[in-house]
């Protein structure tokens, strides 16, 4: 049996598709970054599955059982709290490994956060590179500087304490006349998209608190 990645929603629990809730209900075992957080979108589905943990902080550790509980036949699905496995989550260390073994992996299609932000951007979408979470200390500056040259959409993630702090350090590598988008809160309730210069965009969130995960996209060099 196979190693199942299912995407999650990002916010609205509706988001989820017919094929991943079939599959999370026939699977043995789903493997949840918190499940905590995954038991409210399984009883929303009235999933009833045994649940086990597998994070950033103890993949490593648990990576050799679960192996071996997939050598066994068993099918197992892996979910995070929210999005794709393995974009800005766990799940590239347990996929390598499988590939390793000879145990076939499949990913659902589902939600990635920076794919709806990019496309209601208005900035080009044809060529793109996406960076994630950037470094908050070790070669931050680094590579700031070589992404100034970049000529194509640069997409990030930032979290709500330090999107002033990137902002800023866009505003001084990229330019304060930088065109980008700021997306938060995708699918939710209270989701927002700011369209403007880097410049602009810092300004608004200096005098506006910003609350959930923040989808960062500008336009590259000359483009």
């Amino acid at each position: 049996m196979p190693l199942t990645l299912v995407p999650t929603p990002i916010g609205n629990l509706e988001d989820m598709t017919y094929r991943a809730v079939n599959v999370l209900k026939y699977c043995h075992t789903i493997l949840c970054e918190d499940t905590r957080t995954s038991s409210v979108l399984l009883k929303h589905y009235d999933i009833h599955k045994p649940l086990m943990s597998y994070h950033a902080f103890n993949e490593h550790k648990i990576l050799n059982n679960i192996i071996e509980k997939l050598k066994k036949n068993e099918h197992l699905c892996l979910i995070t709290d929210a999005g794709t496995p393995g974009i800005s989550d766990p799940g590239f260390l347990l996929v390598r490994e499988c590939i390793k073994n000879n145990i076939s992996v499949e990913c659902l299609p589902g939600a990635t956060a920076f794919v709806p932000a990019l496309a209601k951007s208005g900035l080009p979408c044809d060529r793109f590179v996406f960076e994630g979470f950037i470094p908050v200390k070790k070669g931050r500056t680094t590579l700031l500087k070589t992404l100034a040259n970049e000529a194509r959409t640069l997409i990030f993630y930032e979290s709500p304490h330090k999107l002033l702090k990137t902002l800023n350090d866009f505003n001084t590598y990229f330019g304060a006349e930088r065109p980008c988008a700021v997306s938060r809160e995708i699918s939710k309730k209270f989701e927002e998209t700011y369209n403007g210069t880097i410049a602009e965009a810092l300004a608004y969130f200096t005098q506006k608190e910003g609350k959930g995960e923040f989808v960062i996209i500008i336009q590259g060099k000359n483009s």
